[in-house]
């Protein structure tokens, strides 16, 4: 059988917690900052868990949990 293969576009986007949650980073962080109100530049600010719908499509891209 052939290896498994982690994507790299999913593993540079995603990132597996220690109790396996799946983190993404929030939409627009770098684009177009300047215009942006200080108030909503902070909302770009941290990762947020993947929704459930989406969990076992990325899980199979990254099959072994590489962070």
């Amino acid at each position: 059988m052939p290896k498994m293969k982690t994507h790299k576009g999913a593993k540079s986007r995603f990132h597996i917690t220690g109790t396996g949650k799946i983190m993404r980073v929030k939409g627009p962080k770098s684009h177009l900052r300047r215009r942006k109100a200080k108030r909503v530049k902070q909302l770009f600010g941290g990762k947020i868990e993947l929704h459930a719908a989406d969990r076992t499509r990325i899980k199979r891209l990254i099959p072994h949990g590489v962070d």
